[in-house]
């Protein structure tokens, strides 16, 4: 922030969270600057569903939500352009979400959510970058009560608020609008090149397990129109003839103490399964009693998983650990395959599973017998050995790139984090900005 000055003189703001603000801003509660009046959508005419995600108020997909939104919206609260929404409910479990967000149009929105209109006399804009500042140094968090740590207005109503002239509060508005735009258009460039690096990762890796490290090896047809040519020398297989496919197990009844949350066995679930991208398990958030183990196929240390149901299914992973796996995942006995070679070919055929399993109805899922027919090519073992160690050697380093690209988008975010607090508090004077012709 240096390259801001600060005000020439402050005052004690007599609010713990913000320290000295100012000479010329006032304190004043909340419920003196915005109103939250509930208008519900009795007659269903508004049908723009609006939702707060990850602090941005964005358009619900009403023709895609899975049975997710209600039948009726006629409970749902109407919004305005301007308005400020609050998610104030799960304060005690859910510490990370940003709860703040800024409807741009008008629409309707679920009643769980606290709608605040600023007043004449406070800027929306402005109002909504103040508490987008509270909401990220975690000031909610230590204001709820009840068993959900959920807030009303009532309870929020005395919350003190800085306020800057009318006039300084548009300035600072248009300097925050200006500046976090720049910021999350570098986040953006950084996420699309993690998009990028991951696509070009997932290409090396399907070139290595379908064609070989030898660009000059023979080519056959695999007979696999999806699979296409593999190198004339190499098998094609089944997994159902180089493995034994079989399906994870719960214990019944689900949710039985007797058989749940124990510390006897690791519980393996899609959620575990999916949860990252890394080759190997090595451990399980949930464990299963002796009892509930022994209802339950166990897997052994160095099986290969595969989540086969719900709309993560197709993704692989190896276990480090002897553990139990839910139905939701199959597992490959006695695999004649090395198991990191049969795990990077797997991992290029997620896509494409999901998009055969969307063809039919009812809930995707891979059976047993559909993962038996995946067709595998097959190298010599020497050839695999190699292939393998190539495989990782790349995705090292992509995985480099990676993380370097998400750390540039934790400093940005963080940036722009202090960027508004320091702006909304008056600990930088923005009164002469101006934006760059």
């Amino acid at each position: 922030m240096s390259r801001y000055k600060a005000y020439s003189e402050y005052k004690d703001s007599g609010v713990e969270w913000v320290g000295a603000i100012p000479n010329s801003w006032d304190v004043s509660p909340l419920f003196s600057l915005a109103s939250t009046d509930v208008l519900k959508n009795d007659d269903g005419a508004e049908n723009n569903v609006l939702s707060l995600s990850y602090g941005r108020i964005i358009r619900r997909d009403v023709e895609d939500n899975h049975g997710l939104l209600p039948e009726s919206f006629n409970t749902y609260q109407l919004v305005a352009a301007g308005d400020i929404i609050l998610r104030l409910t799960d304060l005690q479990n859910d510490k990370r979400s940003l709860r703040v967000g800024l409807a741009c149009e008008k629409g309707i929105i679920t009643s769980a959510y606290l709608k605040l209109t600023a007043k004449q006399i406070f800027l929306d804009r402005y109002l909504y970058r103040l508490l987008h500042s509270y909401d990220t140094t975690k000031v909610f968090y230590g204001m709820g009560g009840g068993l959900r740590q959920s807030m009303k207005f009532e309870e929020m109503r005395r919350l003190q608020m800085l306020c800057p002239s009318l006039d300084e509060q548009k300035q600072i508005a248009d300097f925050l609008d200006h500046e976090t735009a720049k910021i999350d258009a570098l986040i953006e460039k950084q996420q699309r090149l993690i998009e990028l690096l991951k696509e070009k990762r997932q290409a090396v890796i399907s070139h290595a397990v379908t064609k070989g490290l030898n660009p000059n090896a023979p080519l056959k047809d695999s007979g696999v129109e999806w699979l296409g040519e593999v190198p004339a020398h190499w098998a094609i297989r089944k997994f159902g003839f180089i493995s034994m496919v079989v399906r994870g197990g719960s214990p019944r009844p689900a949710g039985d103490p007797a058989l749940f949350n124990g510390d006897y066995s690791p519980w393996v679930t899609v959620a575990e399964i999916t949860k990252d991208d890394n080759i190997y398990l090595t451990e399980t958030e949930t464990f299963l009693t002796k009892k509930g183990s022994e209802q339950c196929r166990v897997f052994s240390k160095g099986t290969l998983l595969l989540s086969n149901s719900g709309a993560t299914l197709g993704v692989p992973k190896i276990l480090s650990i002897d553990a139990n796996a839910n139905d939701g995942v199959v597992g490959f006995e006695d695999l004649t395959l090395n198991h990191e070679f049969a795990y990077f070919y797997l991992s290029t055929l997620t896509d494409d599973l999901r998009e055969r399993i969307k063809q039919g109805s009812g809930q995707p899922n891979l059976n047993t017998d559909i993962v038996k027919a995946i067709t595998v090519p097959v190298p010599p073992d020497q050839e695999v050995e190699a292939i393998v160690e190539s495989i990782k050697k790349s995705r090292e380093q992509f995985n480099a790139l990676v993380e370097k690209a998400k750390r540039g988008i934790e400093l940005l975010q963080e940036r722009r984090t202090a960027l508004i607090s320091a702006a909304v508090t008056g600990k930088i004077d923005v009164r002469n900005w101006q934006a760059a012709a």
